[in-house]
């Protein structure tokens, strides 16, 4: 590779690393605290203990417990009933009108075995993001909704640039060294030059992995919309114009999350989702389902419930994209593989905090020298031309 298109790919590395630093930082600082998002919720939660009852206690019906939150807020209309396959836990989500926001949802959490009632959280408009909560959306949108996403997005792409011309530019700028050289006693500058081209190299793999899904979940609110106009849309197209049934005429919730264990013996579900007009189906239950091995319990597909009727009416095929979003989601964050893998994105995200603050050493401490010195500093690159 000749010196003119070194130059270029140097140029192309410094100009994208720069332009993403700032808000890579942010990613990688924010990043950290949610990696351990589950652990960290359990360990500040101040829930009341579950029932000490046998690993085989049956469940207590989802009838049952949507009626005990419907007498606890008769002005409220349920939303949701998510059952979760960690914990004896069954979440109640309840809104004060069918249009409420969904900043609105009132939760209430309760004991799954028993039924009883153990703690209810105020909607977040009046209750406040705590500090994990503040964390996912820096990292997620910078608290600026969709427009954030975007751009943020955009973010992620350049990122990628960089990586790539880093890479391209590390087999000449190191070619007389062996690999994993740190050049210790050469200067302060140059010793933090050959720990970011190692740490970089090093870590090249994951942090493509890293920005890519990135990328996807931040696209994710975009495609989803895009799929409720199209494909949505057209599924509920025979039931356009009809009436949300009133919640006297609805079957039984455990009847429908027990008629799909029933008919998808190899998935779990999840969530059973009250007919409306905002997500799901107007005329349908909308309960999610999920798999049961380490990544198909991150694959998620929908099957609709006749409201009225009880009847099994169509388990859906999401597209590619949302199953790419869905795949994307565990491998950012590390979550799939439990703590062990857990405390690999760790140690990998402090890494990346270390090559982007080098970096910016880097940049900040020769900022004035043209790029053909810097080249000729670099193993004496310049005497190819």
């Amino acid at each position: 590779m000749n010196v003119r298109s070194l130059r270029r790919w140097a140029a192309v590395h410094k100009w994208t690393s720069l332009v993403c630093a700032v808000f890579l930082l942010l990613f990688c600082l924010t990043g950290l605290p949610l990696i351990f998002k589950h652990e960290l919720r359990e360990l500040l939660s101040q829930d009341p203990p579950y029932a000490a009852l046998p690993a085989d206690t049956p469940r207590a019906s989802l009838d049952t417990i949507g009626a005990a939150a419907r007498r606890r807020h008769p002005d409220h209309v349920p939303m949701f009933v998510f059952v979760d396959d960690d914990e004896p836990k069954v979440t109640v989500g309840m809104l004060p009108s069918p249009t409420a926001l969904p900043t609105q949802t009132r939760l209430l959490k309760f004991d799954a075995r028993t039924g009883e009632l153990l703690k209810e959280t105020e909607p977040a408009e009046t209750s406040g993001p705590d500090f994990l909560d503040i964390m996912l959306r820096l990292h997620r949108d910078l608290f600026a909704g969709l427009p954030g996403e975007l751009f943020l997005g955009a973010i992620g792409l350049v990122f990628a640039a960089s990586v790539v011309s880093g890479v391209v530019l590390y087999a000449p700028f190191m070619r007389r060294l062996e690999f994993g050289t740190v050049r210790w006693r050469r200067g302060r500058r140059l010793r933090w030059l050959d720990l970011h081209n190692l740490m970089g190299i090093a870590t090249m793999a994951w942090v493509l992995v890293v920005g890519v899904t990135g990328v996807l979940n931040e696209l994710s609110r975009p495609l989803f919309l895009l799929y409720q106009r199209t494909d949505v849309q057209a599924m509920l197209a025979p039931h356009r114009g009809r009436p949300v049934p009133p919640l006297d005429r609805l079957s039984s919730v455990e009847a429908a999350y027990t008629l799909v264990q029933r008919e998808l013996p190899g998935r779990t579900p999840t969530s059973v989702v009250f007919p409306n007009n905002r997500v799901g189906s107007p005329h349908h239950y909308l309960v999610w389902t999920k798999g049961s091995s380490p990544l198909t319990s991150r694959l998620f597909t929908p099957v609709l419930i006749d409201a009225e009727r009880g009847e099994l009416a169509m388990v859906v095929d999401l597209p590619w994209y949302l199953r790419a979003i869905q795949v994307s989601r565990p491998l950012h964050f590390g979550d799939y593989g439990g703590l062990p893998l857990k405390v690999i994105w760790f140690v990998l995200d402090l890494i990346t905090i270390v090559v982007l603050a080098s970096g910016l050493y880097l940049w900040l401490s020769r900022r004035r020298s043209p790029i053909e010195a810097q080249l000729a500093e670099l193993e004496g690159v310049a005497d190819e031309a």
